[in-house]
């Protein structure tokens, strides 16, 4: 059962859950979720990584997610390199937290890149699962195909469970921008050259939604120290399809950085 508290900040009325394992040591990890994710969504992942790493762990569903506050629509083309991080700050803000490492998953790792580019001295290394760095036309695609399921009902009925009211707000927020053809020249290749903290790129090979291209792209242009990881037998969620590879990829990155 998750357990919710509530963030008020300047803008929005934000659903999160902050867990501190008995032995927790270190940052506090903060988990940032896809376009269509939300607090609920991450499921049991978060214990499942407090324990791994014996690290608090903070989740919370963005504005327009879960039992958020709504959001406005359209969503601004630069949501993920604008909005998502300023929101970030809010919360990293409000809730006191003065050492993190972002843990980002898609639309979740494209914000959690853009803020570590903004050189937070409270942000110590980053995590991304299956980021966006530019947009592909595998990405395209992917967004069209899950727009497809949705209209049919069944993505739909399975998404209300988490969002609520907020589930067209979320979903019309998130394929409208990436179908929207002013949308491909969106990147963060200029960000990304100012990412100077320690970097762990996890992607699966089955990606639906990106390439490997993604990972290249980050590993190339970032400035701080790299690991990028391509996992076999898996596609876009790699904290679901490969979650025991990623559990100790993560754990693994942060005791490195603690020595």
């Amino acid at each position: 059962m998750t357990h919710r508290h509530y963030l008020e900040t300047e803008a929005a009325r934000l659903e999160y859950q902050l867990l501190r394992p008995a032995r927790s040591t270190g940052p506090t990890l903060v988990l940032l979720h896809e376009g269509l994710g939300s607090l609920a969504l991450w499921k049991d992942f978060p214990v499942q990584l407090a324990e791994a790493c014996q690290a608090p762990v903070l989740a919370y569903s963005r504005q327009g997610y879960g039992q958020s506050s709504p959001v406005s629509l359209p969503r601004p083309l630069d949501y993920l390199s604008v909005a998502g991080p300023d929101e970030l700050e809010r919360v990293l803000d409000g809730l006191g937290l003065d050492q993190v490492v972002l843990i980002g998953h898609s639309d979740g790792a494209s914000i959690a890149l853009a803020y570590a580019a903004r050189q937070d001295p409270r942000v110590r290394s980053v995590v991304v699962l299956a980021p966006h760095v530019d947009v592909e036309p595998a990405s395209v695609e992917g967004v069209r195909l899950t727009v497809k399921a949705y209209a049919r009902g069944d993505l739909r009925e399975r998404l209300h469970a988490y969002h609520g009211d907020n589930l067209d707000g979320a979903f019309l927020g998130w394929s409208e921008a990436w179908l929207n053809p002013a949308f491909t020249a969106w990147n963060l290749h200029r960000e990304l050259s100012c990412i100077q903290v320690p970097l762990l790129a996890i992607q699966g090979r089955e990606d639906e939604f990106a390439t490997a291209a993604q990972l290249e792209t980050i590993a190339r242009t970032v400035s701080g120290p790299c690991r990028t990881v391509m996992l076999a037998h898996c596609r876009h969620f790699p904290q679901n399809q490969a979650r025991p590879q990623v559990l100790e990829l993560i754990s693994e990155f942060l005791a490195a950085l603690a020595q």
